[in-house]
């Protein structure tokens, strides 16, 4: 019975602790971790964009909202992409411009938005962010 013992202690369940074989897997998980970092490289990035609905508000109700809309969708810049719009009346005949638009959330700013459609200043009285959601 005691020789069956000794058996027993030659048996390593949790693996050896041989140095080659330690060095050989270095080198493998190593070059694994380099081939991922290959590939991980070339894959391009997720763009985060944004739907942004805006609403143009205008002077009076005698501000002609076709030419606003015209001067609001001249607004191009890189990641910006125009939508669809509509005119929601706010009350006394006064309607204000609805529209929508998506935008590369690091090409372009919401703050810069509302400044360039503010410039409009003969036909633009304010702008202010309806709905904003990450797509």
């Amino acid at each position: 019975a005691a020789a069956e013992e000794d058996d027993d202690d030659d048996i390593d369940l949790f693996g050896s602790d041989d140095e080659e074989e330690d060095q050989e897997a270095a080198k493998v998980r190593e070059e694994r971790l380099r081939q991922y970092a290959e590939k991980k490289a070339k894959k391009p990035g997720l763009i985060a964009k944004s739907s942004i609905l805006l609403d143009v508000k205008p002077w009076d109700d005698e501000t002609d909202m076709a030419k606003m809309e015209e001067c609001v969708r001249s607004i191009h810049m890189d990641g910006l992409v125009w939508g669809a719009s509509k005119l929601v009346p706010v009350g006394y005949g006064i309607k204000k411009l609805q529209i929508q638009c998506v935008v590369e959330d690091d090409k372009v700013g919401t703050d810069i938005l509302e400044e360039e459609i503010t410039k409009f200043e003969d036909y633009v009285q304010s702008v202010d962010i309806a709905a904003f959601n990450k797509i």
